[in-house]
């Protein structure tokens, strides 16, 4: 197979992850078999509110085996987080110029059920990519490769805890800027809500 880009897959990916799909060529080649790694954007996404950046986290189940893979995270339903998360999703941006636009698409993932954390993430990234007009072929990974250093990989450096590998930061409007400053980085779908079809043009 084409040596493309390794990207985990996450929950409504940040802008940076966009970025680097916009900048490599090749397919966009998702991680199955990594372990989970906790306190990650696996399940995790970062919106904008009024009060600042509001991190939304989808639950997943807890088996009694450590280090699963990716392919193999269960979402959790004991509590409603769908409801929660769009609700929280309608609360930041329903006054966005474009939720109004997008929201069809993408109430589908909070009221319907998903059994694997991955392929929840690769629904959204489908839709995503077609929303940005990105044309990018998608492809899994067939086994786990530890990080060798060759290649486009960042299944490491797309972390909460590292810095932002957005190279383009130059802010866009945001409803809240004048409260809060620009919020760099955020979910994409804070760039969609907000700038619309004109999206894809930011990258």
């Amino acid at each position: 197979m084409a040596k493309g880009l390794l990207l985990p897959a996450f929950y409504l990916p940040n802008i940076s992850y966009f970025q680097a799909i916009k900048q490599a060529t090749g397919p966009i080649e998702l991680e199955k078999f990594e372990h989970f790694p906790k306190q990650t954007f696996r399940n995790r996404t970062q919106i904008a509110t009024s009060s600042g950046v509001l991190s939304l986290t989808v639950p997943i189940v807890h088996g009694r085996k450590d280090h699963l893979a990716m392919k193999d995270i269960q979402i959790s339903y004991d509590h409603p987080w769908q409801r929660l998360h769009w609700l929280s999703l309608q609360t930041a941006y329903r006054s966005a110029a474009y939720f109004e636009f997008y929201e069809d698409e993408f109430r589908p993932f909070y009221h319907g059920s998903y059994k694997w954390l991955f392929d929840f993430h690769y629904q959204q990234l489908q839709l995503l990519l077609k929303l940005l007009r990105m044309d990018r072929e998608i492809v899994f990974t067939e086994a786990y490769t530890a990080p060798s250093g060759q290649g486009v990989d960042y299944r490491v450096d797309l972390h909460p805890k590292k810095p932002s590998l957005l190279e383009n930061s130059r802010p866009y409007f945001q409803l809240f800027q004048e409260k809060q400053g620009f919020l760099s980085d955020l979910s994409i779908v804070d760039l969609l809500f907000n700038q619309g079809p004109d999206a894809k043009n930011y990258f």
